[in-house]
């Protein structure tokens, strides 16, 4: 037992280091697989013209890659775990780069959404890589609410830099830089985590559990895959065929889970109280970052008729707030606890949402979306902060990789729903609205879309008041209780 405490200690003395470096890569790793959720959406438009490709093809271009990343998720996960973090790393980096190029020249509809699905399928290596490398880089304490803070607040900059890198090169430039602006990313990360972070991987035997890969990556994909139908109804076989089929094969994943010796997903890493918090937390909030953020988009391009650049840079104070508030309440996790700011951030993110429902054609920013924004940006701050520590929180070594992978799993799921149930509800609403002012019919669906995701932010804050037990004490490093895992 001395051996192994004197063994844990010299390992963190180590990567002390050179792991803040770490973090710069890692992060900007983590904003590259996000950024790529949504640069391509203000490009689709430009890139169908030059490419002469139909409507239904333009779409696989954004659901080739939610699909094979939201499918292989919890595979990445176990491979990172199995064959090494910084190696899977390093490899998923490379292969993104390389997809990448392949999307840029593209010529054909076929090799692009090719390049979309590779571009998933190493995405789905690289996220949960970089989160368990950062896991066992920061195994507790002050620093580890800090890293995380950083690393959290990723998400939300990444879906918002993503708009407006995304119309500032479809404008400027070309759309094909949407997919050249990954490989320089993707190289400096990869050259940065080659030369500041050490390998970690699980011990023991690598088994993989091949049933409930099948099963894992059928059912996510078929989820993913149902939802992304339901935004054009929910009555067709293509959205509740594969949404049911989907359901069908995860509670078939469970059932196998329970029963297999080396499960890809131990249920201990879901069903533990305070991760499971943070799991329905990151699903909820991706629903209302993704699927809000794109129906924000719409009425300042359509409605409020901003170009595609000014419409990103419209959404900027929104991402400014949300890093600012991150740092802050990261500086205060160990006075605060995880609980406050869990159930405190989903009221501001709601009340962003509902000062968005007065949105009206005769609307304009500074009244109808500024405000709307920087409550937002408030409420990620507050939210994405405690649920990465709570998500990886007591979390063994062995284990880093898949639940890294639930992380992001929970969030693009989350967001492939939210993005379905809100279009359903905005065309719905907008065909209600009729008669002969189109913008304000427009309007009107996007208001009942800004009710309805009130509504589902919100749900967060009973779930961190009823499930988050951790004490205050765990994120000051006082905690003499608290695991410790090092790679």
């Amino acid at each position: 037992m001395a051996t192994q405490l004197a063994s844990a200690g010299t390992e963190q003395k180590i990567s002390g280091k050179s792991r803040w470096g770490a973090l710069v890569f890692l992060a900007l790793a983590q904003f590259m697989v996000v950024l790529d959720g949504t640069i391509v959406n203000l490009a689709l438009p430009r890139l169908q013209i030059e490419m002469g490709i139909s409507d239904s093809t333009r779409s696989w271009v954004v659901t080739a890659y939610a699909l094979v990343f939201g499918a292989f998720l919890l595979l990445g996960g176990r491979i990172a775990d199995f064959w090494g973090r910084k190696r899977t790393f390093i490899v998923a980096a490379a292969g993104f780069a390389a997809a990448s190029l392949i999307g840029g020249i593209a010529q054909e509809s076929w090799e692009l959404i090719g390049a979309r699905a590779l571009q998933g399928l190493f995405a789905a290596l690289l996220a949960p890589a970089a989160l368990a490398l950062l896991t066992v880089s920061f195994p507790g304490g002050k620093d580890r609410g800090t890293a995380f803070a950083i690393f959290g607040s990723i998400s939300g900059v990444g879906a918002a830099a993503g708009v407006l890198l995304g119309g500032f090169l479809t404008d400027y430039v070309s759309w094909r830089w949407c997919f050249f602006v990954n490989v320089p990313i993707a190289l400096i990360a990869l050259f940065g985590v080659v030369k500041m972070v050490r390998e970690s991987k699980a011990a023991g035997p690598s088994r993989y559990d091949w049933p409930g890969v099948v099963l894992a990556a059928l059912g996510l994909g078929s989820l993913v895959y149902g939802f992304t139908n339901a935004e054009h109804g929910w009555g067709t076989p293509e959205a509740w065929g594969f949404i049911l089929a989907g359901v069908v094969l995860m509670v078939l994943f469970v059932v196998v889970e329970k029963r297999v010796r080396h499960p890809l997903l131990p249920l201990r890493v879901a069903t533990e109280r305070n991760r499971g918090a943070a799991f329905l937390a990151s699903f909820l909030a991706g629903a209302v970052l993704i699927g809000g953020i794109l129906f924000i988009n719409y009425y300042i391009q359509i409605v409020l008729g901003f170009a595609p650049f000014i419409a990103g840079l419209a959404s900027l104070p929104m991402t400014v707030v949300l890093i600012v508030t991150a740092a802050v309440v990261a500086k205060n996790l160990p006075k605060l606890g995880a609980k406050i700011p869990t159930a405190v951030g989903p009221v501001f993110m709601a009340a962003a949402m509902l000062w968005l429902t007065r949105v009206s054609a005769e609307g304009t920013y500074l009244v109808n979306m500024l405000p709307a924004l920087i409550l937002m940006g408030i409420g990620l701050g507050m939210v994405f902060v405690p649920m990465q520590n709570l998500a990886l929180f007591g979390v063994d070594n062995h284990d880093a990789g898949v639940a890294s992978a639930l992380v992001n799993a929970t969030q693009q799921i989350g967001g492939s729903l939210g993005i379905a149930l809100f279009s359903t509800i905005a065309a719905a609403a907008t065909a209600a609205a009729g008669g002969s002012n189109q913008m304000a019919a427009l309007s009107a669906g996007y208001s009942s879309v800004f009710l309805w995701a009130a509504g589902v932010a919100i749900l967060i804050t009973p779930l961190a008041l009823l499930l988050i037990t951790i004490t205050k004490k765990t994120f000051s490093g006082s905690d003499p209780n608290q695991p410790v895992h090092l790679g």
